[in-house]
């Protein structure tokens, strides 16, 4: 069994399904630039392109997840904040809301401002690979 919170090692999924697909010539030259781009292998590249067309799984670079990463860390403190407020509040220890409040807005403003990040990342992700493909 595994404690609340407690990080679990994660293996790959094995993949052993195969899916066929067929290029022209050029085509498939074009996709070999375009992966070798984004540093991955063509089957790596295809795979992730697919599951984000099929809505699985989002298209992002290095630089969308060191900035997820910030934000994430920005949650954390801010989560953080915030729990510590409500429990101060329950134990008396704090008369006023203000700093719940306050903790609240923060958590608030850093969830739009990751909603807003994933949506330009997968913009500029849909859009480098359209611009890439041509």
């Amino acid at each position: 069994m595994v404690r609340a919170g407690a990080t679990v090692a994660r293996r790959p999924r094995r993949r052993d399904r195969v899916a066929h697909i067929r290029f022209a010539c050029d085509e498939l030259a074009v996709v070999k630039s375009a992966a070798n781009g984004a540093g991955m292998s063509v089957s790596a590249f295809i795979r992730t392109l697919a599951c984000e067309g099929a809505g699985i799984r989002p298209f992002l670079n290095d630089a969308d997840r060191a900035i997820l990463q910030l934000l994430a860390a920005d949650l954390r403190a801010v989560g953080n904040g915030l729990n510590q407020a409500v429990r101060a509040l329950n134990t008396g220890r704090l008369r006023t809301v203000s700093d719940i409040a306050a903790s609240a807005d923060d958590a608030r403003a850093i969830s739009l401002t990751v909603a807003a990040e994933l949506s330009q990342m997968t913009k500029r992700a849909g859009t480098a690979r359209r611009l890439g493909a041509r």
